[in-house]
């Protein structure tokens, strides 16, 4: 409330030429009679009030960006070159592109064909995933199995598991992550028996730190270059988003 008395008070001075105001200065009587003009103006001016508070959040809105683009800087490695995420679209890239994903969120699915789009219409994109699983024990086993996959099988297997399930539809277990493989064509055994393994364990505990650290708590999310942006987006808003990176 003191914020925006103050706020009015300033939009109350401000036609005025600048003069010296010392509150501490002020009788008993002068500030009683200085907050009942407020008072009045504000029941004359009711719009005063809507005003001063969106001019607040267009500040304080601000100075978010500004606090996670500056975050974002500080955890550079950690989020663009961490060692331990797939890396898809073009590697040298100028524009990097980070996705937090959970293969059981709805969204998430969506977004997939957004980003696929994305990277095909621009050739320019790094892309990196960050296995975050959130939506309980199913979803862990999907990201356990992707990153297994990775790390046992290397990058084109893990694409082609990142998309299986993301287009799967049933309960993610072991028997059915074993029929999945199989499909593929995977060293099924050797793929599941890694799964549980602390190689595996480290990425999925470094992602939920990392995204705790970004105040990341849902998906889908991305970062781009300096840039955290929560949910779901269509592919001219993230094409808009991108072209405004290059431009800056």
């Amino acid at each position: 409330m003191k914020r925006l008395l103050l706020s009015v008070a300033m939009a109350l001075t401000l036609p005025l030429p600048a003069i010296s105001f010392d509150a501490a200065s002020m009788t008993l009587s002068e500030r009683k009679a200085f907050r009942e003009e407020i008072r009045q103006y504000l029941i004359e001016h009711p719009e005063i009030i809507v005003e001063a508070m969106d001019a607040l959040k267009e500040r304080e809105a601000a100075a978010a960006i500004l606090a996670s683009a500056e975050l974002v800087r500080a955890m550079s490695d950690e989020i663009f070159e961490d060692g331990h995420s797939w890396i898809g679209g073009n590697p040298d890239g100028s524009i990097s592109l980070v996705e937090f994903i959970d293969y059981r969120c709805g969204y998430c699915r969506r977004f997939s064909t957004v980003i696929d789009d994305l990277l095909e219409f621009d050739t320019d994109i790094r892309f990196v995933v960050k296995e975050f699983p959130i939506l309980g024990e199913q979803s862990a086993n999907a990201s356990r199995f992707a990153i297994a996959t990775l790390q046992i099988a290397g990058d084109e297997a893990y694409k082609s598991v990142h998309d299986a399930l993301y287009a799967f539809n049933g309960e993610i277990n072991e028997a059915t992550l074993r029929r999945l493989s199989d499909t593929l064509g995977l060293d099924t055994d050797k793929i599941i028996a890694h799964m549980n393994t602390s190689e595996v364990n480290s990425v999925i505990k470094a992602n939920h730190e990392l995204a705790s650290e970004l105040s990341i708590n849902g998906t889908p999310a991305i970062i781009l270059e300096e840039s955290i942006v929560p949910g779901f987006l269509s592919l001219e808003e993230l094409l808009h988003l991108v072209e405004m990176k290059r431009e800056s």
